[in-house]
């Protein structure tokens, strides 16, 4: 079974991430920019494109998480796990896996032909 894992930020990180990208973004038009196209230097006038940008992105995505409908319940984060594709485990194995319980001595004979006929029902 496959299983897809995505760590979403609480409403707190996201806010704390949305106030630090607004003060990026403001350093680098303020700052950066000026400074690095003022240079005349092509490479140093992109690095503050770069600063900018990334500043942008980031403020954006966690705005996102901030005020979006998503349920972020826990102070740190929240993991959520979905299934992407749910196979289910066919008879024959169910009964395969139930056999090697009761050689293991992992279960009585009562409850092998009890879970033994459930699964034969299903049939």
């Amino acid at each position: 079974m496959k299983k897809h894992i995505r760590y979403r930020p609480s409403k707190a990180s996201a806010g704390m991430s949305v106030a630090v990208g607004i003060i990026f973004i403001i350093i680098g038009f303020t700052l950066v920019l000026p400074a690095t196209f003022g240079s005349g230097f092509l490479p140093v006038g992109l690095f503050g494109l770069a600063w900018t940008g990334i500043a942008v992105a980031i403020t954006v995505v966690n705005g996102l998480y901030l005020f979006g409908k998503r349920d972020n319940t826990s102070f740190f984060g929240s993991y959520v796990i979905t299934d992407e594709e749910t196979e289910e485990e066919s008879e024959q194995e169910r009964l395969k896996k139930l056999q090697s319980l009761y050689d293991q001595r992992l279960i009585t004979a009562e409850e092998y032909e009890e879970k033994r006929k459930e699964i034969l029902k299903e049939l």
